[in-house]
């Protein structure tokens, strides 16, 4: 059996869907959230949809204990105040998986902006306030949220990974190999995080204009 992955954040739509499909894959899902009440509601919905599967419920402190992968999966206005709360308890070693977008929406402004983050991107932001020896990539910001939730939605797009070190991402890759439909594309070093958080503002663009649920996908690989 799989590693337990936790996902902080996962009462939210993106976080909710990963967990859907990674459950529905074997992998037991650690749902975190500062509401203990809502995280048990989160795994209980999981339950339902996905009977096979193995979810749980608990605080974002209890959560980040219980696997060596964590997805972080929060509003930009959240990062800060989540990773600082963590600070005491995410740990050596662990996979930090950082989805965070810095959309101006996070203060009242258009989801089709972005803010400008001191680091250089929101992933950055996620390095720098890590523990020491917690590795940090960057993923699943242009995945639709609506897309994994609905699991009977056949998925066929990429998963674009930042990272600086090689072993980190092809680790996350192997994750994102698990869910059909879902190909991992290594784009290089954390610090290239900031052009792909600003393709979400673009991808929403692109749906509100066309009325769709738009993904990326990247041609000319050979795998």
């Amino acid at each position: 059996m799989p590693e337990p992955v936790c996902i902080v954040g996962a009462t939210g739509a993106l976080g909710f869907g990963l967990g859907l499909r990674l459950g529905a894959q074997g992998v037991p899902i650690v749902i975190g959230s500062r509401d203990a009440g809502r995280a048990r509601e989160a795994a209980a919905r999981a339950d339902e949809l996905v009977p096979a599967g193995s979810f749980v419920g608990l605080v974002n402190a209890d959560a980040v204990t219980k696997a060596p992968v964590v997805i972080l999966s929060v509003p930009f206005r959240s990062q800060s105040e989540t990773l600082t709360n963590l600070k005491a308890t995410l740990r050596e070693g662990q996979l930090l998986v950082d989805t965070t977008v810095p959309l101006a929406a996070a203060v009242s402004g258009k989801a089709t902006r972005t803010l400008g983050v001191w680091q250089g991107s929101a992933a950055q932001q996620a390095q720098e306030m890590a523990p020491d020896g917690v590795r940090v990539v960057s993923a699943f910001h242009t995945v639709s949220a609506s897309h994994l939730s609905d699991l009977g939605q056949e998925l066929d797009e990429d998963i674009l990974i930042c990272g600086d070190r090689r072993e980190d991402k092809s680790e996350l890759a192997e994750l994102v190999q698990l869910v059909p439909g879902l190909r991992p594309v290594d784009c290089g070093p954390l610090e290239l995080a900031r052009i792909v958080e600003q393709l979400t503002a673009l991808i929403i663009s692109i749906n509100a204009r066309h009325k769709t649920q738009a993904g990326i996908k990247v041609t000319g690989l050979s795998s």
